[in-house]
């Protein structure tokens, strides 16, 4: 089942112009990695004054994500983002819920 990855970036303002081109490489590699399914990259403009990046992207599986995750080619990126950033990144996984979310209902007039 495919899952969708949200990677949170925060940054200083005048360090926007250095991070993002790390940012695009990465996902220029990612293009070509197995298990990439898609991906964008979003910029915080609510609320204003928030400086910051949030990735999606889509994987065939978790296990294919983590390959990329912990390859040597994006770790070493990712520890120049980080440096540059101050913090680290924030990664989220999540995967779709079958048949979406359904209410519970309880007959409390039974007993």
């Amino acid at each position: 089942m495919a899952i969708e990855v949200l990677i949170r970036r925060r940054f200083i303002k005048e360090k926007g112009a250095v991070l993002a081109p790390l940012i695009v490489r990465l996902r220029s590699l990612a293009l070509a990695q197995p298990g990439y399914i898609s991906g964008e990259t979003l910029q915080c403009i609510d609320p204003a004054g928030e400086d910051e990046y949030l990735v999606r992207s889509t994987w065939r599986s978790v296990d294919e994500w983590k390959t990329w995750l912990h390859s040597k080619e994006r770790t070493a990126i990712q520890s120049e983002i980080d440096a540059i950033t101050g913090e680290a990144t924030e990664y989220r996984l999540y995967e779709p819920l079958v048949g979406g979310i359904m209410p519970k209902y309880t007959d409390k007039g039974k007993s």
